[in-house]
């Protein structure tokens, strides 16, 4: 995987330069650039996707550094990060949209979506904590998965259909500055 990580560092790097003259990309733009087949196949198998179903190769380039990332409540590092502190290290930087406030926040400022019309980037969010409207939030992936920072696992893939998301899942939510 670093082996991958580091051909690809150098291939955005050249992909970077036109005519002898650096060209200035975000990271995104850069990856759009670059974007191949290699690229998702490798995306699909780190986050258990089909390839064609990746859309935007940059969302799940943001995330893949931080799986494995223990929980820490209100953490906001690699040492340790809650699900809000995940959802905003990843809107902010791929959409450029801090999400601040916990997931009770956040969840006011989406648009509800339903269950069946999430979209790659998407929040989703979990009612665990009884005595709160919406205790959880994740990044959704595509084909029912999504990014989260799980209390007990850390940054972690899980699917919506898995019994204990299935029975806490509250809604999906779509942040109007996102890009459609």
């Amino acid at each position: 995987m670093k082996v991958f990580r580091i051909t690809f560092c150098i291939l955005l790097i050249f992909a970077s330069f036109q005519k002898g003259q650096a060209q200035h990309l975000s990271f995104s733009e850069a990856v759009y650039q670059y974007d191949d087949s290699d690229l998702r196949g490798y995306l699909g198998q780190v986050f258990g996707l089909n390839p064609d179903s990746i859309k935007e190769p940059a969302l799940y380039l943001a995330i893949e550094p931080w799986l494995g990332t223990p929980y820490r409540y209100a953490g906001k590092t690699k040492k340790g990060i809650d699900c809000s502190g995940f959802s905003n290290v990843i809107y902010s930087q791929i959409y450029c949209t801090p999400l601040s406030g916990g997931s009770h926040d956040i969840f006011k400022k989406v648009e509800l979506v339903d269950e069946n019309d999430l979209q790659e980037g998407d929040l989703v969010f979990f009612r665990i904590n009884p005595r709160y409207t919406v205790s959880h939030v994740g990044v959704y992936l595509g084909n029912g998965r999504f990014a989260h920072a799980s209390v007990n696992r850390g940054v972690i893939i899980s699917d919506l259909d898995e019994p204990y998301y299935r029975k806490h899942f509250k809604s999906g939510g779509r942040i109007h500055s996102k890009p459609l």
